[in-house]
């Protein structure tokens, strides 16, 4: 890999997860907890995957375009 490319990102602790999406540390433990994002433990830190984070945000994109349509 050339010095100016960073290797693609695959995991997000906690906090970057919160600013991502702005929300509160409950609420992503909670989206943890029902199975909407996915958690991996590396050590002792919490990671969430950057696969489940995108399909998270998607679902919730394409949620809001079907309430757009469904009140039109």
């Amino acid at each position: 890999m050339a010095d100016n490319q960073q290797a693609p990102r695959m995991l997000y602790s906690i906090p970057d997860v919160m600013t991502a999406i702005s929300c509160k540390r409950s609420l992503i433990y909670a989206l943890i907890k029902e199975g909407q994002l996915e958690r991996v433990k590396i050590g002792k830190r919490a990671l969430v995957t950057e696969a489940s984070l995108v399909r998270f945000v998607a679902s919730k994109v394409q949620a809001g375009r079907n309430s757009a349509n469904a009140g039109a």
